[in-house]
């Protein structure tokens, strides 16, 4: 488990480099070259997100003994990753000022021709910007469920290690009941052969009391 988890951080770590790289290089590039940089470096961040969903499973697989390592190291993945995300923010926030300002200083165009093609690139940076930041939020819903996910896991562990306390009462109280009832059985065993024995003496003395009494008549008849 942990060799899938060192591999998602091999590519994680060769991907942010490259977006790093790219987003110091986005302010000086050409426009047409900076608008294929953007729609690229979108492209990486998505992926570096869902390898940051794919490394997160992977953490809650780990035993909760061995997992606090892991976790720690996600919470620094997941920091770069916002800042990455707040880099490339602000890149293009400042490629979008570049366009504006070359736009607006290009006296061969028509000025409704540029204020058009301004507020088209604007709107796109735009919903570039919300989409980034819908997936900002659904990352964050799924670390939250994440947590309460394996918060729920641990009670549920906790639940069935008292359940099985309880179980193992239980047997304890059966045994001690089991030897118990063996004491139990071998007293009224000996109890049973002391009646059993206390009655054949009876017999036997009643046998003898009988025997001593004909005897006495007989002697008393031949007497007489």
């Amino acid at each position: 488990m942990s060799s899938d988890f060192e591999g998602y951080e091999q590519d994680f770590a060769v991907l942010t480099a490259e977006i790093t790289s790219k987003i110091a290089r986005v302010p000086r590039l050409p426009p047409d070259e900076k608008k294929q940089m953007v729609a690229n470096v979108e492209k990486q961040l998505e992926e570096a997100r869902e390898l940051l969903e794919q490394m997160d499973l992977e953490v809650r697989e780990i035993p909760p003994q061995s997992r606090g390592m892991y976790s720690n190291r996600m919470r620094s993945y997941k920091q770069e990753m916002g800042k990455l995300e707040t880099d490339f923010k602000r890149s293009r926030i400042a490629y979008s000022d570049e366009v504006r300002n070359e736009l607006l200083g290009d006296a061969g165009n028509s000025s409704e021709n540029q204020l058009i093609k301004l507020r088209e690139e604007r709107a796109h940076l735009l919903d570039n910007t919300e989409r980034l930041e819908r997936s900002s939020r659904r990352l964050e819903a799924g670390y939250q469920i994440a947590v309460e996910t394996e918060q729920i896991g641990q009670e549920m562990l906790e639940n069935l290690s008292h359940d099985r306390e309880k179980i193992q009462r239980a047997r304890d109280r059966l045994r001690d009941a089991d030897a118990n009832l063996g004491k139990s059985s071998r007293i009224l065993t000996g109890m049973l052969r002391r009646i059993i024995q206390n009655r054949i003496l009876l017999v036997i003395l009643g046998i003898i009391v009988v025997i001593a009494i004909l005897t006495a008549i007989a002697f008393f008849v031949k007497g007489h």
